[in-house]
Protein backbone atom coordinates (compact mmCIF):
# COMPACT_ATOMS: atom_id res chain seq x y z
CA UNK A 1 0.00 0.00 0.00
CA UNK A 2 2.73 2.48 0.69
CA UNK A 3 4.51 1.74 -2.03
CA UNK A 4 1.49 2.49 -4.83
CA UNK A 5 0.88 5.21 -3.01
CA UNK A 6 5.04 6.15 -3.27
CA UNK A 7 5.09 5.26 -7.24
CA UNK A 8 1.83 7.42 -7.78
CA UNK A 9 3.15 10.23 -6.23
CA UNK A 10 5.90 11.38 -8.98
CA UNK A 11 3.25 10.80 -11.63
CA UNK A 12 0.99 13.12 -9.92
CA UNK A 13 3.83 15.79 -9.70
CA UNK A 14 5.06 15.17 -13.40
CA UNK A 15 1.75 15.91 -15.27
CA UNK A 16 0.74 19.31 -15.01
CA UNK A 17 -1.99 21.50 -17.40
CA UNK A 18 -1.24 23.26 -20.02
CA UNK A 19 -1.65 27.01 -19.78
CA UNK A 20 -4.64 28.27 -21.78
CA UNK A 21 -4.28 31.08 -23.94
CA UNK A 22 -7.32 33.55 -24.97
CA UNK A 23 -8.74 32.14 -28.58
CA UNK A 24 -8.19 28.45 -27.69
CA UNK A 25 -10.68 26.05 -27.67
CA UNK A 26 -14.28 26.11 -28.69
CA UNK A 27 -15.39 28.93 -26.73
CA UNK A 28 -12.25 31.28 -27.99
CA UNK A 29 -13.46 30.21 -31.44
CA UNK A 30 -17.05 31.34 -30.73
CA UNK A 31 -16.02 34.58 -29.07
CA UNK A 32 -13.94 35.48 -32.66
CA UNK A 33 -16.79 34.53 -34.39
CA UNK A 34 -19.12 36.74 -32.67
CA UNK A 35 -16.12 40.09 -32.41
CA UNK A 36 -15.84 39.32 -36.38
CA UNK A 37 -19.80 39.66 -36.91
CA UNK A 38 -20.03 42.35 -34.81
CA UNK A 39 -17.99 44.32 -36.19
CA UNK A 40 -19.35 43.64 -39.56
CA UNK A 41 -22.31 44.55 -38.22
CA UNK A 42 -20.61 48.35 -37.30
CA UNK A 43 -19.41 48.63 -41.12
CA UNK A 44 -22.85 47.81 -42.53
CA UNK A 45 -24.52 49.96 -40.61
CA UNK A 46 -22.14 52.60 -41.10
CA UNK A 47 -22.27 52.32 -44.64
CA UNK A 48 -26.39 52.56 -44.30
CA UNK A 49 -26.04 55.36 -42.76
CA UNK A 50 -25.75 59.01 -43.95
CA UNK A 51 -22.07 58.91 -42.84
CA UNK A 52 -20.45 57.98 -45.83
CA UNK A 53 -22.62 60.45 -48.76
CA UNK A 54 -21.39 63.55 -45.65
CA UNK A 55 -18.00 62.16 -45.99
CA UNK A 56 -17.76 62.10 -50.17
CA UNK A 57 -19.50 65.64 -49.88
CA UNK A 58 -17.33 67.03 -47.77
CA UNK A 59 -14.17 65.57 -49.85
CA UNK A 60 -16.36 67.22 -53.19
CA UNK A 61 -16.65 70.40 -51.60
CA UNK A 62 -12.98 70.64 -50.91
CA UNK A 63 -11.87 69.72 -54.02
CA UNK A 64 -13.95 72.35 -55.01
CA UNK A 65 -12.53 75.14 -53.71
CA UNK A 66 -8.95 73.43 -54.26
CA UNK A 67 -9.51 74.04 -57.98
CA UNK A 68 -11.26 77.72 -57.55
CA UNK A 69 -7.88 78.77 -55.48
CA UNK A 70 -5.93 77.46 -58.22
CA UNK A 71 -7.42 78.68 -61.00
CA UNK A 72 -6.59 82.10 -59.23
CA UNK A 73 -3.46 81.29 -58.60
CA UNK A 74 -3.61 81.35 -54.64
CA UNK A 75 -1.41 78.52 -53.23
CA UNK A 76 1.18 76.36 -54.03
CA UNK A 77 0.66 74.50 -57.71
CA UNK A 78 -0.24 71.40 -56.07
CA UNK A 79 -3.53 72.50 -55.24
CA UNK A 80 -4.90 71.83 -58.78
CA UNK A 81 -3.74 68.31 -58.84
CA UNK A 82 -4.98 67.44 -55.41
CA UNK A 83 -7.99 69.53 -56.22
CA UNK A 84 -8.59 67.35 -59.36
CA UNK A 85 -8.22 63.90 -57.55
CA UNK A 86 -10.26 64.62 -54.47
CA UNK A 87 -13.11 65.45 -57.36
CA UNK A 88 -11.84 62.14 -59.39
CA UNK A 89 -12.09 59.59 -56.76
CA UNK A 90 -15.38 61.27 -55.34
CA UNK A 91 -17.25 61.23 -58.54
CA UNK A 92 -15.91 57.43 -58.81
CA UNK A 93 -17.30 56.31 -55.20
CA UNK A 94 -20.32 58.36 -56.06
CA UNK A 95 -21.20 56.36 -59.35
CA UNK A 96 -20.26 53.03 -58.25
CA UNK A 97 -22.83 53.64 -55.26
CA UNK A 98 -25.46 55.02 -57.55
CA UNK A 99 -24.81 52.16 -59.90
CA UNK A 100 -24.62 49.25 -57.18
CA UNK A 101 -21.26 48.60 -57.52
CA UNK A 102 -18.44 48.48 -54.92
CA UNK A 103 -17.80 52.28 -53.96
CA UNK A 104 -14.79 51.67 -51.67
CA UNK A 105 -13.11 49.70 -54.42
CA UNK A 106 -13.49 51.98 -57.15
CA UNK A 107 -12.91 55.10 -54.95
CA UNK A 108 -9.96 53.84 -53.78
CA UNK A 109 -8.34 53.20 -56.94
CA UNK A 110 -9.70 56.37 -58.33
CA UNK A 111 -7.35 57.86 -55.45
CA UNK A 112 -4.66 55.93 -56.05
CA UNK A 113 -4.42 56.51 -59.62
CA UNK A 114 -5.18 60.12 -60.00
CA UNK A 115 -2.27 60.70 -57.16
CA UNK A 116 0.16 59.13 -59.38
CA UNK A 117 -1.18 60.61 -62.59
CA UNK A 118 -1.19 64.13 -60.76
CA UNK A 119 2.23 63.73 -59.67
CA UNK A 120 3.97 62.67 -62.64
CA UNK A 121 5.21 64.31 -65.32
CA UNK A 122 4.29 62.49 -67.99
CA UNK A 123 1.55 63.78 -70.43
CA UNK A 124 0.18 60.43 -71.08
CA UNK A 125 -1.19 59.75 -67.80
CA UNK A 126 -2.08 63.38 -66.89
CA UNK A 127 -4.34 63.26 -70.13
CA UNK A 128 -5.49 59.72 -69.52
CA UNK A 129 -6.72 61.25 -65.40
CA UNK A 130 -8.52 64.28 -67.62
CA UNK A 131 -10.72 61.89 -69.78
CA UNK A 132 -11.25 59.88 -66.80
CA UNK A 133 -12.77 62.47 -64.78
CA UNK A 134 -14.34 64.18 -67.27
CA UNK A 135 -16.42 60.73 -68.93
CA UNK A 136 -16.72 60.34 -64.49
CA UNK A 137 -18.63 63.62 -64.44
CA UNK A 138 -20.59 63.50 -67.90
CA UNK A 139 -22.17 59.63 -66.92
CA UNK A 140 -22.51 60.97 -62.90
CA UNK A 141 -24.57 63.82 -64.16
CA UNK A 142 -27.25 61.75 -65.99
CA UNK A 143 -27.60 59.00 -63.32
CA UNK A 144 -27.46 61.69 -60.12
CA UNK A 145 -31.28 62.45 -61.51
CA UNK A 146 -34.38 61.46 -60.67
CA UNK A 147 -37.95 61.45 -61.61
CA UNK A 148 -39.78 64.36 -62.36
CA UNK A 149 -43.58 64.93 -61.99
CA UNK A 150 -43.71 68.53 -63.45
CA UNK A 151 -41.50 70.47 -65.49
CA UNK A 152 -40.07 72.61 -63.11
CA UNK A 153 -38.82 69.60 -61.45
CA UNK A 154 -36.91 68.37 -64.64
CA UNK A 155 -35.21 71.82 -65.05
CA UNK A 156 -33.95 71.03 -61.55
CA UNK A 157 -32.96 67.95 -62.51
CA UNK A 158 -31.02 69.50 -65.39
CA UNK A 159 -29.69 72.25 -63.53
CA UNK A 160 -27.93 69.08 -61.24
CA UNK A 161 -26.49 67.01 -63.91
CA UNK A 162 -24.88 69.90 -65.64
CA UNK A 163 -23.61 71.33 -62.18
CA UNK A 164 -21.98 67.82 -61.29
CA UNK A 165 -20.34 68.06 -65.17
CA UNK A 166 -19.26 71.67 -64.58
CA UNK A 167 -17.23 70.48 -61.55
CA UNK A 168 -15.88 67.91 -63.77
CA UNK A 169 -14.68 70.43 -65.80
CA UNK A 170 -12.43 71.97 -63.32
CA UNK A 171 -11.32 68.47 -62.69
CA UNK A 172 -9.78 68.30 -65.95
CA UNK A 173 -8.27 71.57 -66.28
CA UNK A 174 -6.53 70.93 -62.86
CA UNK A 175 -4.71 67.69 -64.52
CA UNK A 176 -3.16 69.52 -66.80
CA UNK A 177 -3.49 67.69 -69.68
CA UNK A 178 -1.44 68.03 -73.03
CA UNK A 179 -4.51 66.44 -75.20
CA UNK A 180 -5.83 67.61 -79.09
CA UNK A 181 -8.88 69.07 -78.60
CA UNK A 182 -10.98 67.49 -81.14
CA UNK A 183 -9.67 63.99 -80.06
CA UNK A 184 -10.91 64.52 -76.63
CA UNK A 185 -13.81 65.71 -76.85
CA UNK A 186 -14.89 62.82 -79.47
CA UNK A 187 -13.02 60.22 -76.71
CA UNK A 188 -15.19 61.92 -74.06
CA UNK A 189 -18.23 61.22 -75.79
CA UNK A 190 -17.75 58.32 -76.93
CA UNK A 191 -16.76 56.94 -73.88
CA UNK A 192 -19.61 58.77 -71.64
CA UNK A 193 -22.13 57.51 -74.11
CA UNK A 194 -20.62 53.61 -73.95
CA UNK A 195 -20.93 53.75 -69.94
CA UNK A 196 -24.41 55.67 -70.18
CA UNK A 197 -25.61 52.88 -72.48
CA UNK A 198 -24.56 50.11 -70.49
CA UNK A 199 -26.20 51.20 -67.43
CA UNK A 200 -29.01 52.43 -68.83
CA UNK A 201 -29.42 48.74 -70.63
CA UNK A 202 -29.51 47.23 -66.70
CA UNK A 203 -32.05 49.98 -65.45
CA UNK A 204 -34.34 49.80 -69.00
CA UNK A 205 -34.88 46.16 -67.77
CA UNK A 206 -32.81 45.47 -71.42
CA UNK A 207 -33.51 46.00 -75.08
CA UNK A 208 -36.76 44.27 -74.75
CA UNK A 209 -38.20 46.93 -72.45
CA UNK A 210 -38.34 49.27 -74.64
CA UNK A 211 -40.87 49.05 -76.48
CA UNK A 212 -42.29 50.96 -79.86
CA UNK A 213 -41.68 54.14 -77.99
CA UNK A 214 -38.23 53.70 -76.90
CA UNK A 215 -37.11 52.28 -80.19
CA UNK A 216 -38.39 55.24 -82.22
CA UNK A 217 -36.27 57.27 -79.38
CA UNK A 218 -33.11 55.46 -79.76
CA UNK A 219 -34.19 56.00 -83.65
CA UNK A 220 -34.44 59.72 -83.27
CA UNK A 221 -31.52 60.57 -81.00
CA UNK A 222 -29.41 58.44 -82.68
CA UNK A 223 -30.13 60.67 -85.96
CA UNK A 224 -29.59 63.61 -84.00
CA UNK A 225 -26.71 62.90 -82.36
CA UNK A 226 -25.44 61.76 -86.15
CA UNK A 227 -26.27 65.06 -87.56
CA UNK A 228 -24.41 67.06 -85.08
CA UNK A 229 -21.53 65.42 -85.21
CA UNK A 230 -21.65 65.73 -88.50
CA UNK A 231 -21.81 69.45 -88.58
CA UNK A 232 -19.27 69.67 -85.79
CA UNK A 233 -17.20 68.16 -88.26
CA UNK A 234 -18.00 70.47 -91.39
CA UNK A 235 -16.80 73.13 -89.29
CA UNK A 236 -13.98 71.64 -88.29
CA UNK A 237 -12.52 70.22 -91.77
CA UNK A 238 -14.24 72.55 -94.32
CA UNK A 239 -14.35 75.83 -91.73
CA UNK A 240 -11.54 77.42 -94.59
CA UNK A 241 -14.07 76.49 -97.75
CA UNK A 242 -16.98 77.74 -99.50
CA UNK A 243 -18.88 74.70 -97.89
CA UNK A 244 -19.57 75.95 -94.95
CA UNK A 245 -18.43 79.41 -94.71
CA UNK A 246 -22.42 80.18 -94.50
CA UNK A 247 -22.76 78.83 -91.53
CA UNK A 248 -19.66 80.20 -90.28
CA UNK A 249 -20.58 83.61 -90.77
CA UNK A 250 -23.98 83.45 -88.47
CA UNK A 251 -21.72 81.64 -86.03
CA UNK A 252 -18.93 84.84 -85.90
CA UNK A 253 -22.06 86.82 -85.94
CA UNK A 254 -23.68 85.78 -82.97
CA UNK A 255 -20.40 85.37 -80.96
CA UNK A 256 -20.11 88.73 -81.62
CA UNK A 257 -23.20 90.24 -80.99
CA UNK A 258 -24.25 87.76 -77.76
CA UNK A 259 -20.40 86.77 -76.91
CA UNK A 260 -20.64 83.20 -77.60
CA UNK A 261 -22.78 80.32 -79.87
CA UNK A 262 -24.91 77.67 -78.50
CA UNK A 263 -23.33 74.19 -78.54
CA UNK A 264 -25.37 72.62 -81.25
CA UNK A 265 -25.33 69.12 -79.50
CA UNK A 266 -26.48 70.74 -76.12
CA UNK A 267 -28.80 72.66 -77.02
CA UNK A 268 -31.21 70.31 -79.84
CA UNK A 269 -29.67 66.88 -77.91
CA UNK A 270 -28.30 66.93 -74.64
CA UNK A 271 -30.59 69.68 -72.14
CA UNK A 272 -33.93 68.33 -74.70
CA UNK A 273 -32.83 64.46 -73.54
CA UNK A 274 -32.40 65.20 -70.15
CA UNK A 275 -36.10 66.91 -69.47
CA UNK A 276 -37.73 64.80 -71.36
CA UNK A 277 -36.15 61.49 -69.70
CA UNK A 278 -36.78 62.89 -66.72
CA UNK A 279 -40.15 63.61 -67.44
CA UNK A 280 -41.02 60.61 -68.82
CA UNK A 281 -39.34 58.34 -65.65
CA UNK A 282 -41.70 59.54 -63.86
CA UNK A 283 -44.46 58.05 -65.98
CA UNK A 284 -42.78 54.94 -67.92
CA UNK A 285 -39.22 53.17 -67.70
CA UNK A 286 -38.38 54.05 -71.17
CA UNK A 287 -37.28 57.68 -69.82
CA UNK A 288 -34.26 56.04 -69.29
CA UNK A 289 -33.92 55.49 -72.87
CA UNK A 290 -34.09 59.29 -73.37
CA UNK A 291 -31.62 60.55 -70.43
CA UNK A 292 -29.36 58.18 -72.04
CA UNK A 293 -28.49 60.93 -74.78
CA UNK A 294 -28.64 63.63 -71.83
CA UNK A 295 -24.67 62.55 -72.24
CA UNK A 296 -25.33 65.33 -75.53
CA UNK A 297 -25.44 67.59 -72.50
CA UNK A 298 -23.04 66.60 -69.98
CA UNK A 299 -19.91 66.09 -71.95
CA UNK A 300 -20.28 69.89 -73.65
CA UNK A 301 -19.93 70.87 -70.38
CA UNK A 302 -17.35 68.66 -68.69
CA UNK A 303 -15.09 69.66 -71.79
CA UNK A 304 -16.17 73.43 -72.01
CA UNK A 305 -12.62 74.58 -70.41
CA UNK A 306 -10.10 72.83 -72.21
CA UNK A 307 -9.61 75.53 -74.84
CA UNK A 308 -6.96 77.56 -73.84
CA UNK A 309 -7.80 80.32 -76.53
CA UNK A 310 -11.51 80.37 -75.35
CA UNK A 311 -12.39 83.20 -72.66
CA UNK A 312 -13.98 81.82 -69.36
CA UNK A 313 -16.35 83.82 -69.97
CA UNK A 314 -17.21 82.83 -73.16
CA UNK A 315 -16.95 79.14 -72.34
CA UNK A 316 -20.09 80.07 -69.22
CA UNK A 317 -22.24 82.00 -71.71
CA UNK A 318 -22.02 79.25 -74.79
CA UNK A 319 -23.34 76.86 -72.03
CA UNK A 320 -25.89 79.65 -70.34
CA UNK A 321 -27.01 79.69 -74.21
CA UNK A 322 -27.00 75.96 -74.96
CA UNK A 323 -29.32 75.57 -71.88
CA UNK A 324 -31.76 78.00 -72.57
CA UNK A 325 -32.60 76.89 -76.35
CA UNK A 326 -32.55 72.99 -74.80
CA UNK A 327 -35.18 74.24 -72.07
CA UNK A 328 -37.31 75.58 -74.76
CA UNK A 329 -36.81 72.53 -76.99
CA UNK A 330 -38.26 70.02 -74.22
CA UNK A 331 -40.78 72.13 -73.09
CA UNK A 332 -42.09 71.71 -76.42
CA UNK A 333 -41.00 68.07 -76.51
CA UNK A 334 -43.00 67.38 -73.01
CA UNK A 335 -46.25 69.19 -74.08
CA UNK A 336 -46.70 67.24 -77.19
CA UNK A 337 -45.87 64.08 -75.61
CA UNK A 338 -48.61 64.80 -72.55
CA UNK A 339 -51.07 66.19 -75.59
CA UNK A 340 -50.53 62.76 -77.00
CA UNK A 341 -49.96 59.91 -74.14
CA UNK A 342 -52.04 62.42 -71.64
CA UNK A 343 -55.67 62.26 -70.73
CA UNK A 344 -57.55 63.44 -73.68
CA UNK A 345 -59.62 66.46 -71.91
CA UNK A 346 -57.07 69.78 -72.45
CA UNK A 347 -56.54 72.79 -69.71
CA UNK A 348 -54.88 72.85 -66.28
CA UNK A 349 -57.39 70.38 -64.67
CA UNK A 350 -56.31 67.43 -67.21
CA UNK A 351 -52.47 68.47 -66.63
CA UNK A 352 -53.01 68.47 -62.77
CA UNK A 353 -54.87 64.82 -62.95
CA UNK A 354 -52.02 63.51 -65.16
CA UNK A 355 -49.15 64.69 -62.59
CA UNK A 356 -51.03 62.76 -59.80
CA UNK A 357 -51.11 59.50 -62.14
CA UNK A 358 -47.59 59.82 -62.41
CA UNK A 359 -46.13 57.70 -59.43
CA UNK A 360 -43.57 55.21 -60.79
CA UNK A 361 -41.14 54.47 -58.15
CA UNK A 362 -37.70 54.82 -58.10
CA UNK A 363 -34.82 54.99 -55.38
CA UNK A 364 -33.90 58.39 -54.04
CA UNK A 365 -30.87 60.61 -55.12
CA UNK A 366 -28.83 59.05 -52.41
CA UNK A 367 -29.59 55.45 -52.78
CA UNK A 368 -28.51 52.73 -55.06
CA UNK A 369 -30.36 52.07 -58.61
CA UNK A 370 -29.94 48.46 -59.05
Amino acid sequence: MGASRVDSDPVSTDVEAAPTRRGDGPRGGRDAAARAAALRARVEMFAASSWPFRIAAGVLVLGVVTLALAAFDLGPAALAGGGAVAVTSTFAWALAARTGGRPVLFGGLALVLGTIAASSDSDLLRSGAALAVAVLAAVLGVMATVPAVRFVAAVRETLLALAIAAVGAMAVVGFSPAIEIARFEYATFGLALAGALTLVYRLGAGLHGLGRRGVVIVIVGGALLALTVLYAELLRRYGESGLVSSMLDVVGRVREDAGAFPRPVMSVLGVPALLWGCHMRARRRQGWWVCVFGVAGTVPVANALINPDVALSESVLAVAYGLGVGVLIGYAIIRIDVAFTGSRPRGRRSRVAEEATAVRPEPPRTAALL
